[in-house]
């Protein structure tokens, strides 16, 4: 499967702030992958950084095997939806249609409009005047009417009511399957990221935390539990990523990533839902390197 993303090392540094630190990860074509993490984690740094719109500090990003670059070719096969989702509210829909139209060459026009009729939304009608729901759908149409090869989303459904984002994400869904794209989806939502994702990047305190498909994300991580004194933690710790512990005077409860076969019987080994791996992730704090510039030789402080 061909690569849709790549960075490595990744890095972007604001004054003596680093927003972002180190970033490797791949995302193959074809696939929905949410981007998580708490605020000031790097979420929208990093999609910036994808999208053209901010240059590294330090490391190397590829789309589609080439850096994003300022010029035609590139930018028409990138697509940005920002969170604030930037209509102009006296422009009716047909509006924003026909300037969509007028900056694409690519543009499709029938697709568009079919899908814009489909969710009841009148072309005559002002932006201003639209649902929450039905300004995101306008945006998202007319991102997928430029026909992109990836499509960027920060927080596109952040202020929409559960019935807004599921229709937000069923669009989103059918528009993967029924063409060659690409998505990267920032959310604090989880569950709505399980419900179309397949692949997850956690970031935290701008750095990578996870990188992986859906399914090897919940596979590895479990929750144990023992009688305070019946298993091992140092054990444990030493041969898997614990995330975080909980002990009372009866018993011991970690959140783990295992590295492979847990030999000690004295856990008790319960499944673990993606919001709690992605919360365990977050709590977890560790001290990392500080980044080097490019062309320099010695440390910055970053925080």
């Amino acid at each position: 499967m061909s690569t849709a993303v790549a960075t490595d090392s990744l890095g972007k540094r604001y004054g003596t702030e680093w927003a972002l630190s180190g970033c490797t990860v791949e995302i193959p074509e074809g696939r929905i992958c949410g981007l998580v993490g708490s605020n000031g984690a790097g979420k929208t740094t990093l999609l910036r950084l994808l999208a053209g719109l901010a240059k590294p500090s330090t490391g190397q990003v590829k789309i589609f095997d080439r850096a994003p670059a300022d010029d035609v070719e590139f930018l028409r096969s990138v697509g940005f939806l920002a969170q604030e989702i930037p209509l102009y509210k006296r422009w009716n829909t047909e509006d924003h249609l026909a300037m969509g139209k007028h900056l694409n060459r690519t543009w499709n026009e029938q697709i568009t409009r079919d899908r814009i009729r489909s969710l009841g939304i009148a072309l005559d009608q002002r932006v201003g005047t639209l649902s929450g729901g039905q300004r995101a759908q306008v945006a998202l149409a007319m991102a997928l009417g430029k026909r992109p090869r990836l499509l960027l989303l920060d927080e596109p459904v952040a202020a929409l009511d559960p019935l807004a984002r599921r229709d937000f994400l069923s669009v989103l869904a059918e528009a993967v399957a029924d063409g060659d794209l690409t998505v990267i989806l920032s959310s604090h939502l989880v569950g709505d990221l399980e419900r179309v994702c397949d692949r997850l990047v956690l970031l935290d305190n701008g750095e990578v935390r996870l990188s992986a498909d859906l399914d090897e994300v919940v596979a590895e991580h479990r929750l144990l539990s023992a009688p305070r004194d019946g298993a091992s933690l140092a054990a444990l710790e030493r041969a898997h990523t614990v995330l975080r512990v909980e002990t009372t005077p009866r018993q011991t409860t970690a959140w783990v990533r295992l590295r492979g076969p847990l030999h000690d019987p004295g856990w008790q080994v319960d499944a673990l839902g993606l919001e709690d791996i992605v919360l365990a992730h977050m709590g977890r704090r560790e001290r990392r390197p500080e980044p080097v510039l490019a062309g320099v030789s010695e440390k910055v402080v970053a925080r």
